[in-house]
């Protein structure tokens, strides 16, 4: 066969992939080092941490890289001028929007943040224009398995600590407080409920 190699198709693939996942680990990396900077270096003592350590385990980050992120906050190297932003404004229709960033140049992401809701028919608010109409709280999504309509696994959920739920479609979503996300989290998990995800 002439013309084309095999080689160069795998290599062509596994470029792109590579790609996504050097972006993907450089964002993990940063929210870890951030995470660890803000809360301390012990994922058992910093909720924060140990979430972003989770969601880099299941993105297969490697161990290696983790500790790195987390070793970069404790000495202090390069974390000094990463700071976490929030911009408020409206989009489209009046919707109120509230954008978290981390960034190492405010001046260049407020730029693009507001070149961002110009786009998208809206506009930047000034700060507490819309930061009132949210309220932080954590989100545990629990698969339900099927035939089961979710009802005892969210009965379970408020008796572990949670604020709320909501059920759709065989999956559960469980709202708590930012500080109780991870006892809740646990417990669930000890009563043997599977816990997709867990975010704040």
């Amino acid at each position: 066969m002439a013309g084309h190699s095999k080689w160069k198709q795998i290599k062509r693939q596994k470029a792109v992939v590579d790609a996504r996942r050097g972006t993907l680990f450089t964002k993990l990396g940063r929210e870890i080092t951030m995470a660890a900077k803000m809360g301390g270096a012990d994922p058992s003592g910093n909720a924060r941490l140990r979430l972003a350590i989770e969601k880099a385990r299941d993105n297969n980050m490697p161990m290696d890289v983790i500790e790195r992120a987390i070793n970069k906050a404790v000495a202090g190297a390069d974390t000094s001028q990463l700071d976490e932003v929030i911009y408020e404004g409206y989009g489209p229709g009046g919707t109120a929007v509230l954008v978290e960033a981390m960034t190492d140049n405010r001046n260049r992401t407020v730029a693009e943040v507001r070149n961002a809701f110009g786009r998208g028919g809206g506009n930047l608010g000034e700060t507490g224009s819309v930061a009132w109409q949210f309220t932080t709280r954590g989100v545990i999504t629990l698969n339900i398995p099927a035939g089961d309509d979710g009802e005892a696994a969210a009965l379970q959920a408020i008796d572990a600590g949670a604020e709320d739920f909501a059920m759709d479609d065989g999956v559960v979503s469980v709202y708590t407080k930012p500080e109780d996300l991870e006892t809740v989290r646990r417990a669930l998990v000890e009563r043997g409920l599977e816990a997709a995800s867990a975010d704040i």
